[in-house]
């Protein structure tokens, strides 16, 4: 910004005042990080339910800091988030998504309780997991980029989107700049959407709880 002279030579004490302001902002800006950027406290007081849900489905090398990103993701950690669509809980799943789960693993999650933490993030990790058995890969990282692709919008529509890559002359066993390009008939709002939900999970909220110490992720070798 360029200080402005007044009719007498001397610089106004109000673009002074502004600039002064500006410089200021910018400091705090560079000093301090985004509040998005920020792990919740309520992270930290679900974060041991969260480590054992994911061991229970997944075993002792479950990748802690990928699920806790897709929960930041997801609710930031608020239980009784609830979306515009109807999804709920700290998982947000719509209803029909709650109840087939319930009834798909009765002994487990038999009671649904969306807006009970305990229940949403083993929720959570049981549907990753039932969703990982049937998408394939090249890589750790693809196959969970396809994961969570299909959490967001569905398992059949990462199938068709396989499919369509592969007709196209893709590689359908590889999501990043493979099968991500490619749209079996989603509204163009839905893609974007979609395509958005894989990605800001694993470059941005991942790292961020790898960093904390949460332990793993899916994706900490893979230059995005």
């Amino acid at each position: 910004m360029k200080l402005i002279p007044t009719n007498n030579g001397r610089f106004s004490s109000n673009y002074l005042i502004v600039a002064l302001m500006l410089s200021l902002a910018f400091l705090v800006a560079i000093c301090v990080p985004a509040a998005a950027d920020v792990i919740p406290n309520a992270a930290k007081q679900h974060r041991a339910v969260l480590v054992r849900s994911a061991h229970a489905v997944w075993g002792l090398d479950a990748p802690i800091a990928t699920f806790a990103a897709q929960v930041h993701q997801e609710s930031r950690w608020r239980i009784d988030a609830r979306s515009p669509v109807g999804a709920e809980g700290l998982a947000q799943f719509m209803p029909t998504t709650t109840e087939w789960i319930a009834s798909a693993y009765p002994r487990t999650l038999a009671s649904p309780q969306p807006y009970n933490p305990g229940w949403a993030m083993r929720a959570l990790v049981q549907y990753d997991r039932w969703i990982f058995e049937r998408l394939p890969a090249t890589a750790q990282c693809e196959r969970w980029a396809m994961v969570l692709s299909a959490y967001n919008g569905g398992l059949g529509w990462v199938q068709r989107d396989r499919k369509l890559a592969s007709e196209k002359g893709s590689d359908q066993l590889i999501w990043f700049n493979s099968v991500e390009r490619f749209n079996a008939g989603r509204s163009a709002a839905n893609f974007r959407e979609n395509r958005h939900y894989p990605r800001v999970i694993l470059s941005r909220w991942e790292p961020l709880y790898v960093g904390a110490g949460w332990g793993n992720g899916v994706c900490m070798e893979f230059k995005f």
